[in-house]
């Protein structure tokens, strides 16, 4: 079944499903600043646009372009700055 997910009063969408691989989303961010806890080990990848990310224990921002990608392990928070919409997959395990 597809989950639908909306965050950050509705600047933030993803579409959920479960796949041979496990667990994913798919979704788009719009431009803003946002900070995200994660519950299991995440893989995000950026599909379109690009994103600044600040990874816990960072004290620097990286950026992830369009075909990049970026984990986090289980329990963590991370902050994610984007300019203009990008889409994303994130892929639990």
């Amino acid at each position: 079944m597809i989950s639908a997910n909306e965050y950050f009063n509705g600047q933030v969408k993803s579409l959920g499903y479960k796949s041979e691989t496990g667990n994913s989303t798919v979704g788009v961010m719009e431009a803003g600043e946002y900070e995200f806890g994660t519950s299991t080990h995440e893989t995000m990848i950026v599909v379109e646009g690009e994103m600044a990310v600040k990874l816990p224990g960072e004290t620097e921002w990286s950026t992830y372009k369009a075909g990049s990608s970026y984990q986090i392990e289980a329990n963590q928070k991370f902050q994610v700055k984007v300019a203009n919409q990008t889409a994303y997959l994130c892929q639990y395990k």
